[in-house]
């Protein structure tokens, strides 16, 4: 079993910054890609964020790209997101995630931490 802890989560101001992390901990790691993915009310979950433990490729979504980084600390198994110039349409409940290369869908979800940027 796997536990993925998110915190970092706040009330901030349009334009202003965050920092978010998600510790694992559980299972052996190995062969994963770990995540970041959020729901605003009323929304979908869409993704935000990947990144491959190993090697580090990362991709993002449009909407992030160029404000939002993923990062990871391999000797802490923790992933971070940076998320610079924030909007009020980024406000939502961001959720940690973590798939293994053999799964076609997430393996574990962190509980989620809340995000809202005010205009």
């Amino acid at each position: 079993q796997v536990q993925l802890v998110e915190s970092g989560g706040g009330l901030v101001q349009a334009g202003d910054s965050l920092r978010l992390s998600c510790a694992a901990s559980g299972r052996p790691f190995s062969n994963y890609a770990m995540a970041w993915f959020r729901q605003a009310p009323g929304k979908e979950r869409e993704f935000v964020a990947r990144i491959y433990w190993s090697g580090g490729t990362t991709s993002y979504a449009a909407s992030v790209k160029g404000r939002f980084t993923i990062s990871r600390d391999n000797a802490k198994n923790t992933v971070y997101l940076q998320m610079n110039s924030l909007k009020p349409e980024d406000t939502a409940v961001y959720y940690c995630a973590l798939r293994y290369y053999s799964s076609s869908a997430v393996d574990y979800w962190g509980q989620g931490t809340q995000v809202t940027v005010s205009s």
